[in-house]
């Protein structure tokens, strides 16, 4: 049986959970396992750049123990240590911004994130610029909500308000949601907004069972 590890980065283990819940539906029977795991050690969310600096070498020693995984994703939207990763392994290793921005815009022309906070676009930016993808961004909104915040039900009203801005006031005709803890928000989301909203862990995890079964 093949197996994927999604990483948690932060030790929320109510995120990890949310993710397991969203990808279930992609997890092949007797073929591919996908399983979600929490990095006991790292902060209960990750929305500074030190939090995000703190998870690199963490993350990189989870690659090289788990050699169990044919693929791994780091679901975190920051992609904390994705190059140091990749570096460590010849395996394949998914970070949920850049899959997630790369879903997206195959859905629509211009894209709308919605980010945790001011600081959480602040690191961003410069990675979107990076990737090429600067003229494809309709803009990043923030929510200033925390990680553990944005993964309950109540935070559905920011949510949808954020994103909703992003559609009718910045024109974006897709919306990724920048944070793996928003994963429990998508359908009821797209629902509201009539646009397609992606989840970049589903993104990335489908990308990572695409190299699973091609390998």
């Amino acid at each position: 049986m093949k197996r994927i590890l999604v990483i948690n980065p932060n030790s929320n283990a109510a995120v990890t959970n949310g993710l397991q819940h969203c990808l279930a539906p992609l997890q092949i029977k007797g073929q591919i396992e996908i399983e979600c795991m929490t990095l006991a050690e790292g902060p209960f969310g990750i929305e500074t750049m030190l939090d995000a600096e703190s998870v690199v070498l963490p993350l990189r020693r989870v690659v090289l123990e788990r050699e169990d995984a044919d693929a791994y994703v780091i679901a975190c939207y920051s992609d904390p240590g994705l190059a140091l990763c990749r570096e460590a392994t010849p395996k394949p290793v998914f970070g949920i911004q850049e899959s997630g921005l790369f879903s997206a815009l195959q859905r629509g022309a211009r894209v709308g994130v919605v980010a945790l906070g001011t600081k959480s676009i602040a690191r961003h930016l410069p990675y979107i610029r990076a990737l090429g993808l600067e003229s494809r961004l309709a803009a990043e909104r923030p929510l200033h909500l925390s990680v553990a915040q944005s993964e309950e039900a109540a935070a559905f009203p920011r949510i949808e308000e954020v994103a909703r801005l992003l559609v009718e006031e910045d024109l974006a005709d897709t919306i990724l949601l920048g944070c793996a803890g928003m994963a429990g928000h998508v359908k009821r989301l797209e629902d509201a907004l009539g646009v397609p909203v992606t989840e970049p862990t589903q993104a990335a995890t489908v990308q990572a069972l695409g190299a699973v079964l091609l390998n």
